[in-house]
């Protein structure tokens, strides 16, 4: 059975975990679970004690791009697990794990514009924790399931379906969807994208209720 944490007392787990090898921490979750305000929010906790000891790798860096997505006639499922370069992350992961470079440039998801930014970031060989965050890290399924022994942790973030529903709505309303056009592309994408998630994902470590 995962153990029911919060965001403090995963900092002061992952922080008494440190060794001489880097730690990659996956944290996981539905689309609008907050993982991304999550992860910084356990990285800035983090380094409170030591500057710099931890760094976030977000898994939207790896978006196919919209040119190949609508040549697949996939444009209107993007998000769902078959629209991320898994080996390219696997790749990444193998780089950041055997950490033998002083620093590595790894790509950044612009919501506003739909792209990943290449070497938008760097995370350099001091970082001893990366906490990787996105949907899919934890599912079963082929070929995300490879990912599974690159990390020493797995995080799930649970949050009710209706309290995601909202803060899709609040999300795409945003970036300027109209009503009609949010409750379509929440309904025809991102619901069973959560679904997917909660169905799918190998028991985590941690379950962290938002």
């Amino acid at each position: 059975m995962p153990k029911t944490t919060s965001l403090e007392a995963l900092a002061q787990t992952l922080a008494g975990q440190l060794g001489d090898a880097r730690r990659i921490v996956a944290i996981a979750g539905p689309p609008g679970a907050g993982k991304s305000t999550f992860a910084e929010a356990l990285r800035d906790r983090i380094n409170l004690a030591q500057p710099s000891l931890c760094e976030v790798l977000p898994m939207d860096g790896y978006h196919f791009d919209d040119t190949y997505l609508g040549s697949m006639g996939w444009q209107a499922r993007k998000g769902a697990p078959h629209t991320f370069d898994v080996g390219g992350l696997k790749a990444m992961l193998g780089r950041l794990k055997a950490n033998t470079e002083p620093e590595i440039a790894v790509p950044v998801f612009d919501r506003k514009l739909e792209i990943a930014r290449a070497g938008a970031q760097m995370i350099s060989q001091k970082a001893k924790i990366i906490l990787v965050e996105g949907n899919y890290l934890l599912l079963a399924a082929p070929p995300w399931a490879s990912l599974r022994p690159f990390f020493d942790t797995g995080i799930m973030l649970d949050v009710p379906p209706k309290t995601l529903e909202a803060r899709l709505t609040a999300r795409w309303a945003g970036l300027g969807y109209t009503p009609a056009a949010a409750k379509e592309k929440i309904a025809g994408n991102d619901m069973l994208n959560v679904k997917q998630v909660m169905e799918n994902s190998a028991q985590a470590d941690y379950v962290l209720q938002t």
